[in-house]
């Protein structure tokens, strides 16, 4: 499949990252299907779609021809015979193995043998997964990073048995996106998820005894180490109930040192999700 041959895209799931990476697509000029059953996380993609493209208007990065263009390329769907004649499809379902395989056995009628199937996990493994799907050779992980529509990074991973046609048709996918790619033999976590659960981990027991507040630690790693957001910005942006699994399951691969900290567990167990609830962290009132 050239890059030519590519038109369709479909993205499952209209949450934080699959409406940024539907976005991302319809952008590059793809036909962009998104695939989501919740009316209001829909409503809610539409709502942050259209005011992402104005915020990029505003700045003079595109212009009014070119955001009506792209929201006229995205079209929402419940069902998942939407995805029919997708050249490429990118779940971006919640991190659970039992899901993600359901959802590839509801689109495996709909998909022609040469779609490509591409999942947004951040660290669970694409072998496992790709066995589920019922195209292994055709399938790979394409992590990309939040917020799709600034991150330059989509890290390329790959199965046991995908095929190298399909990481360059996902590596084509990419530029036309705008995206820089690294590719990352299948390992637990990655690379950068793997990295950044351990840098956020030992930021919560730090907070935890005192070292210092959550403030002092994120303005220290933005100016001491510069990053661009500190710990507690970024766990609070991806999800603090996203980074506890992702822990939990780099502890269950990988061992010990990937225990999550106590405190994290009891912000979870409060409610305290991050951004998405209004709560992390810290507060983000209406």
């Amino acid at each position: 499949m050239a890059r030519s041959q590519v038109s369709v895209v479909t993205v499952i799931g209209a949450g934080i990252m699959g409406r940024g990476i539907a976005l991302a697509s319809a952008r590059s000029g793809y036909e962009t299907r998104v695939i989501e059953p919740d009316e209001n996380a829909t409503q809610s993609a539409r709502e942050e779609v259209a005011k992402i493209l104005a915020r990029a208007q505003e700045k003079g990065e595109i212009d009014a021809a070119a955001a009506s263009a792209a929201t006229a390329r995205l079209a929402w769907a419940k069902t998942p015979d939407a995805a029919k004649g997708s050249d490429l499809v990118v779940e971006a379902a919640p991190e659970s193995v039992a899901l993600k395989a359901d959802i590839y056995a509801k689109l495996a009628r709909h998909l022609g043998p040469d779609a490509v199937l591409a999942t947004n996990t951040s660290s669970l493994s694409i072998t496992e997964l790709a066995a589920t799907s019922g195209r292994p050779a055709r399938f790979l992980g394409m992590h990309f990073f939040n917020p799709v529509h600034r991150m330059r990074l989509i890290e390329l991973v790959r199965g046991l048995e995908t095929t190298d046609e399909t990481v360059a048709i996902a590596e084509e996918v990419s530029r036309a996106m705008k995206k820089e790619t690294v590719l990352v033999r299948e390992s637990p976590g990655f690379v950068t998820s793997r990295i950044n659960a351990l840098i956020g981990n030992e930021a919560f027991a730090m907070l935890e005894s005192g070292v210092a507040s959550a403030r002092d630690i994120d303005k220290a790693l933005k100016l001491g180490l510069n990053h661009p957001m500190g710990p507690f910005e970024m766990v609070d942006l991806v999800g603090l109930d996203t980074r506890l699994s992702i822990l939990e399951y780099l502890q269950r691969t990988l061992g010990e040192k990937f225990r999550p900290s106590p405190l994290l567990v009891q912000y979870v167990k409060a409610g305290r999700l991050g951004r998405k609830v209004g709560r992390g962290v810290y507060d983000y009132p209406e």
